[in-house]
């Protein structure tokens, strides 16, 4: 969260640097001198490559995803717990004040 308020967050400087890699894996592979089917064969393996890192990655960032929303479920059920305990504390504090002000004006009015 943290990094998240300075500028970027660590998941889009790792997948930043994991697509630059990517691109320049493939340039490369693009770019050196070997045979047609030579090549079709490195980008199929690259391509595969790329699918199986961008799912391991999409995985990883729904997990973490999951958990933060668990956690601030459980962070949000703690805090309307303790409200409404607040609230009953105030609310009989409250009624007694209440009560205790008729009283005190029917001790008034009977004198």
């Amino acid at each position: 969260m943290r990094h998240e308020e300075e500028g970027f967050s660590s998941g889009s400087v790792l997948l930043a640097f994991l697509l630059g890699g990517m691109v320049g894996a493939g340039l490369a592979l693009l770019l050196a001198p070997q045979s047609g089917p030579e090549i079709r064969r490195k980008i199929k393996e690259f391509a595969e490559d790329v699918k199986e890192k961008a799912s391991d990655y999409a995985s990883h960032a729904k997990d973490k995803t999951v958990d933060y929303a668990s956690h601030a479920k459980e962070k949000v059920a703690s805090t309307v717990e303790k409200a409404k305990g607040m609230y009953e504390e105030k609310k009989s504090a409250i009624a007694a004040a209440v009560e205790a002000g008729k009283e005190a004006y029917e001790k008034e009015v009977h004198k």
